[in-house]
């Protein structure tokens, strides 16, 4: 039986592989879904460094470089933290060409503003990064539909962000002018 994303997974395996690239990912909300997503391809290791999972505040300034003042204004899920997430990861990681980051609130509890949104820095060494906002849509736990493995929201949440973080990583992989 496939694994969940497999097929993106090895599609990016592939243009790293063409390309000659190594990647490197930073998660907070993900919790390293997508690093273990992409660790599923066999030989991989030629081209994914690994990924700083960074759930706590703490760890993202230990870690990542990310301005303890910041993560209080305007908050651990915004642009400004994404970003400083991707440029930190990418920095901390000599040998990557490209990384992406993650940050988000995928609930429960989440502040209504907050709910499902995350925030996915993607950046290439030496280029300007980039950070696109997006909200997951809210996952009906029904036994005849399910779309992403887990038995909550959250967890089918974190399935929707690691696609859409793969998703970016692939078309950035895709684009023109990203190397």
């Amino acid at each position: 039986m496939p694994q969940p994303l497999e097929s993106l997974a090895r599609e990016i395996a592939e243009l790293l592989s063409q390309r000659s690239l190594k990647v490197v990912f930073a998660e907070s909300c993900t919790g390293g879904l997508v690093s273990a997503t992409l660790a599923r391809v066999p030989g991989i290791s030629n081209f994914h460094c690994g990924s700083a999972v960074v759930y706590r505040l703490d760890t993202k300034t230990r870690w990542l470089g990310v301005p303890e003042s910041m993560l209080i204004n305007p908050g651990p899920v915004s642009e400004p933290v994404a970003r400083a997430m991707v440029e930190g990861v990418l920095a901390q990681t000599p040998e990557a060409d490209l990384a992406a980051a993650i940050t988000g609130h995928l609930g429960p509890n989440a502040p209504a503003d907050q709910d499902g949104l995350i925030f996915v820095g993607l950046a290439i060494r030496n280029q300007q990064s980039q950070v696109i906002e997006h909200r997951l849509e809210n996952f009906p736990l029904t036994a005849n539909m399910p779309r992403y493995p887990g038995e909550t929201e959250r967890e089918q949440r974190q399935w929707a962000a690691t696609e859409f973080v793969l998703t970016q990583v692939a078309a950035l992989l895709k684009s023109a002018t990203a190397y």
